[in-house]
Formats: C-alpha cells, structure tokens, sequence
C-alpha cells in the first residue's frame, strides 16, 4: 500500500500470473455548479407549447413530429 502512495504501480500475482494491480488513487475533478453559465446558447423557445408537443411527440413515437 504505501509504494501505491508514492505512485509506483503494484502488482499482485498468484503462482507468478499477475491477477491484480493496485495503484494511487486520484478523485475525478467535477466541474463546479454554474460553470458552463455564459457558455451554452439556446433557443428562446426552448420551453414553447409548439416546443413541448414535438418532444411529446418525439417521444410517444408518433410519425409525424414536425406537425405538432
């Protein structure tokens, strides 16, 4: 564990195979709530009945969407 720690790669072997490597654990970055505001543009209409009914359609499997 502890050469883990200095981020050297361990290998762990049963009857000289190797079956296992343990190495230092680093968390993923995430990104902080609001980064992406000012960076994504959308359509004003994005929340419109007109809108709204061809997702449902999309959705409900309907053949024709655009006529929403």
């Amino acid at each position: 564990m502890a050469a883990a720690e200095q981020d050297e790669e361990v290998i762990i072997a049963r009857n000289g195979v190797p079956v296992a490597k343990i190495i230092k654990y680093t968390a993923p970055k995430v990104a902080v709530p609001g980064a992406w505001k000012g960076l994504i543009a959308y359509s004003n209409d994005w929340n419109s009945a007109e809108t709204n009914a061809e997702i449902e359609c999309l959705f409900a499997g309907t053949d024709d969407a655009s006529a929403a």
